[in-house]
């Protein structure tokens, strides 16, 4: 859709359009936990054609009419909730739902041809980040079975300050700096204790909750650093955006959009 600068996406765009051609080899699946769907448990959707979930609202008519038809993998699905379980996670399975657009839309750019099976994890909505980074730690053994795990968030979420700033009532002011820099250090951590800790305490950080009011979109990156075990996180993305820095984070050759 049109933006006000044109630009306003464009680094955005370049980094998921570049994913593919970073990593070693192409997955075999992709397994996605998106800041847009939230479960009492953590929940596994095991639809083998997903459909196209548009929550959002106000925006063009042709934003409606997207599609992304990658199929489902309903044995991925029954590893994930295998291996969440094992953990010590209750892990129903939904079978009715869609990809939110915490999905297709960063997929479409950066797997347009669908053709790779997608799964969905829910994140647990008590949003708890020991728990999710736990939950990480369970799904890494699907690294060295070729699925692709990817967070889908933001690192910066408060949509108030971010509207004001597209509106022009904060011009020259950049968002979320503080924040970036802590989430930086911590997340590129070499020691993943210290990395895991540091996540952990998230909300202690410098400008954490002006970044983050909620941190459904942040959590997303908890998973992923769970699931890099020992690999050390690099910081694959900067991006200023609606008067934000915006960042992704890659472990092990995956990447991390949170």
């Amino acid at each position: 859709m049109d933006w006000d600068p044109p630009e306003t996406w464009d680094r955005q765009r370049e980094f998921l359009a570049g994913v593919p051609a970073s990593l070693a080899e192409a997955p075999k699946a992709l397994l996605v936990i998106s800041g847009h769907w939230e479960e009492q448990q953590f929940t596994v959707q095991r639809n083998p054609a997903p459909p196209l979930l548009f929550d959002y609202n106000g925006f063009p008519p042709h934003t409606y009419e997207l599609t992304w038809p990658a199929p489902g993998d309903p044995a991925l699905s029954d590893r994930v909730q295998a291996l969440v379980e094992a953990a010590g996670f209750p892990c129903p399975v939904d079978e009715t739902r869609g990809y939110d657009h915490g999905v297709f839309i960063p997929l479409k750019v950066a797997f347009p041809e669908a053709d790779i099976p997608c799964v969905q994890l829910s994140l647990r909505s008590d949003l708890d980040p020991a728990a999710h980074i736990a939950v990480g730690r369970a799904l890494a053994p699907l690294r060295d079975e070729g699925v692709l795990i990817i967070g889908s968030g933001n690192t910066y979420h408060n949509m108030q300050k971010m509207m004001r700033a597209m509106r022009g009532g904060t011009a020259g002011a950049v968002n979320g700096q503080e924040f970036d820099l802590w989430l930086s250090d911590a997340a590129t951590r070499p020691d993943p204790e210290e990395r895991d800790q540091m996540l952990a305490q998230w909300s202690a950080a410098p400008g954490a909750r002006n970044a983050n009011p909620r941190e459904e979109h942040l959590i997303p990156l908890h998973v992923v650093a769970g699931a890099a075990l020992a690999d050390k996180g690099m910081k694959t993305l900067e991006d200023q955006v609606l008067g934000a820095v915006e960042s992704a984070f890659t472990f092990g050759g995956a990447s991390s959009d949170a």
